[in-house]
């Protein structure tokens, strides 16, 4: 039996050839990008803020004990978005294998994926630690939720458009960053330990929402038209990750009932990356270009009538999960 030679690693790439060419021209500023990321970076470890040493002594245990008696004060609509935050952050073999598969897997683009993969492990990991010290769930059930979502798979209609995954991480890198800084803020009135937690989480986010936010800046300094159309594309129908985990909609309302995250917390986004970008300011584009251009700057309107339109709305309503032991959270209207 005699074997095909294996195709060159760039015609596995996703894209146009156009979209190839440029993603390859860009890696110079996803280089830099890198560098500027891992200079600024002070890398930490779950075990820094939830220590499981051997060496560990008794008082430690009190200290234990102590987070577990302060983590019986957090509610339980700030208990469902820490469960929510975990169960998104579980998701990261879904996000690794979107990346290498619409960026390729080599050159630069695979450093950075296995750099942001091993930053992003950590987050899970010291999520679930102090979760499971702190006995905030019922462990089962939430990992049965995650199970489900890993098994699922999480594969976005981008139709194999790189643009349109780098756009989709310059969003969702802020909103996740949001999302876990509102939850520790709320939970640290009741356990400061789980706000230092989150608080590590979200500066992370924080420096891979400038990386990713200054990579697609080239990219539509390069290719404006078509990165505006991803842009628009991903922009009407963003959604955050983990939107397939069982009871997301649910959890999703309570999050945004509480102010942790919504529409209004997703429309602050929009309106800092469209002036970061300066979407509204770019010229020389062709028909379709300034079509998508337009669009882009009425998002931020239309995304504030439909907070306005929601919150019109609402009414009290009442969800029970498992992994809180079938409480009853209760939302006013």
């Amino acid at each position: 039996m005699t074997l095909m030679p294996a195709a060159p690693l760039s015609n596995a790439r996703f894209g146009t050839p156009h979209q190839v060419e440029v993603l390859i021209a860009a890696e110079p500023v996803v280089q830099r990008e890198m560098d500027e990321h891992l200079a600024r970076r002070k890398l930490w470890f779950p075990n820094d803020l939830m220590p499981a040493d051997a060496t560990l002594d008794v008082s430690d245990d009190a200290t234990l004990a102590n987070i577990r008696s302060n983590a019986k004060g957090i509610p339980d609509s700030v208990r469902v978005a820490v469960a929510l935050n975990l169960l998104t952050e579980e998701g990261l073999p879904h996000f690794h294998r979107l990346i290498a598969t619409h960026m390729s897997n080599e050159s630069v683009w695979r450093a950075w994926n296995n750099v942001w993969t091993a930053e992003e492990d950590r987050h899970g990991c010291a999520m679930r630690d102090y979760v499971r010290d702190a006995r905030l769930f019922n462990m089962g059930e939430l990992e049965k939720l995650q199970y489900e979502y890993i098994a699922a798979g999480f594969d976005p209609d981008w139709e194999q458009d790189p643009y349109r995954l780098m756009a989709y991480t310059s969003l969702q890198e802020k909103a996740t960053q949001i999302s876990h800084a509102n939850t520790g803020r709320m939970a640290g009135q009741h356990e400061p330990v789980l706000q230092k937690v989150l608080a590590h989480l979200a500066g992370d986010e924080s420096r891979h929402y400038q990386f990713y936010r200054a990579t697609f800046a080239e990219i539509l300094r390069v290719d404006p038209n078509r990165a505006l159309v991803a842009l628009l594309k991903v922009t009407l129908g963003f959604a955050m990750p983990g939107h397939n985990i069982a009871g997301f909609s649910e959890m999703s309302e309570v999050l945004d009932r509480t102010g942790i995250f919504g529409t209004r917390q997703y429309l602050k986004i929009v309106e800092e990356l469209l002036e970061y970008w300066d979407i509204g300011g770019m010229s020389g584009l062709n028909h379709e270009g300034e079509k998508a251009q337009e669009r882009l700057m009425k998002v931020p309107g239309r995304l504030a009538r439909v907070a306005d339109y929601a919150d019109s709305k609402k009414k009290a309503c009442e969800y029970q999960f498992k992994f809180l032991d079938g409480r009853t959270v209760a939302l006013d209207a």
